[in-house]
């Protein structure tokens, strides 16, 4: 029973991983779409958006049902809560790399950026991507040291961000307002993207050390779930699984010693855990 829990923590852990590497490769992607041109590639990165949908939801229920039937104390419960506050985080770095997709596919077969532009979002995407790939390895490794150094390379983004709204408003811009508006939007979808990863970083250090980091400025747009989001959500799935339970033993079954649902020589709880995946 306890190997069963044990694997069950390394699948949620191991699962948020593949979200932040999927959500990372679809704003690669998306970069190359943008600085090429490419439909082709940005409508595999909306594409790809319902793959990490699936995980996430996945990956909610599995915390919460986890919550639910083992009740986790110590490290594990903060593994468990925090790999559940982290599937947001995960979901909104795949929507940003999908909204600068959208822009690219909107603007098709004209070029988003003008030419003298390309160079900064060049750089964007790639410090962004390198953050994404970072947070990826943070996930698996649980380093603290390297989850620390993640807000230095964000400061990078924010700069170039800075600078990409001073040519927008200081000196004179002859591209159009319409390009304007992609450039204002495109920089901030990388600011955040980047952000977000800098979030995973901070999920983790909590996690390995029990203590909140704080590696990057307050951003009101920036928050976790609520205590009160989680609670709500875990009361209801937890009352789910008890109504099943009582299902169960109303209609012939019967308590295991590890407090598994049986009928007859199988166990029902296996049943329970398919059904909340």
């Amino acid at each position: 029973m306890r190997l069963v829990y044990s694997e069950d923590l390394a699948d949620l852990a191991t699962s948020t991983a593949r979200m932040c590497s999927l959500a990372t490769d679809n704003m690669e992607l998306a970069t190359h779409a943008l600085l090429q041109s490419d439909l082709v590639a940005a409508e595999k990165v909306l594409e790809s958006t319902s793959e990490i949908a699936h995980l996430a939801s996945e990956n909610e229920e599995r915390g919460f049902a986890l919550l639910a039937l083992q009740a986790p104390v110590a490290r594990d419960l903060r593994q468990v809560v925090t790999s559940i506050q982290l599937v947001q985080d995960l979901v909104r770095m795949s929507t940003l790399a999908s909204h600068v997709a959208k822009i690219v596919r909107r603007r098709h077969p004209e070029a988003v950026l003008p030419e003298p532009i390309n160079g900064y979002f060049a750089e964007m995407g790639r410090v962004a991507v390198t953050l994404g790939r970072a947070a990826t390895e943070v996930l698996l490794n649980r380093d603290t040291e390297q989850a620390a150094t993640l807000a230095a390379q964000d400061d990078a983004v924010d700069d170039l961000r800075q600078h990409l709204f001073t040519l927008l408003t200081v000196r004179e811009w002859k591209y159009g307002v319409a390009s304007a508006v992609d450039v204002t939007l495109l920089a901030r979808y990388y600011e955040r993207f980047a952000d977000h990863a800098v979030e995973v970083a901070q999920r983790v250090i909590f996690l390995a050390t029990g203590e909140h980091a704080n590696l990057g400025e307050d951003d009101p747009e920036h928050s976790s779930t609520p205590n009160s989001e989680l609670v709500r959500r875990f009361t209801e799935t937890n009352r789910s699984f008890e109504e099943r339970r009582a299902r169960r033993l109303e209609s012939g079954g019967s308590l295991s010693r590890d407090g598994k649902l049986t009928d007859g020589d199988d166990e029902v709880g296996s049943d329970d855990d398919e059904s909340a995946s």
